[in-house]
């Protein structure tokens, strides 16, 4: 059964869409090293000074390795602005109908 993370990050969203914007190849990659150990959903999102990151994956252990082993990801933190260190949630994902 997969997992839903979800990583919340204080900071300016529009700083990581202009740091995403200068970097396509880097974010590119960024989303290939995920997709080689296992995420098959990835996206952010934004609120009023916050950015969300959410991903589905095989299990919480190939999150973690990724984000260990990707010392980009920490470049999009400090393009953000961040003012706290990201902040993880891990849900199970419920199988029920009506899910698109």
């Amino acid at each position: 059964m997969s997992v839903i993370m979800v990583l919340r990050l204080d900071g300016d969203p529009a700083a990581l869409e202009r740091f995403a914007a200068a970097e396509p190849e880097l974010m590119d990659g960024i989303a290939e090293a995920g997709k080689a150990l296992g995420c098959t959903r990835h996206m952010f999102a934004a609120g009023n000074g916050e950015v969300i990151v959410i991903d589905e994956w095989p299990d919480e252990a190939g999150f973690h390795q990724f984000f260990a082993t990707q010392p980009d990801t920490h470049r999009l933190v400090e393009a953000a602005g961040a003012t706290e260190p990201p902040r993880m949630t891990f849900y199970r994902r419920l199988e029920t109908p009506g899910q698109f």
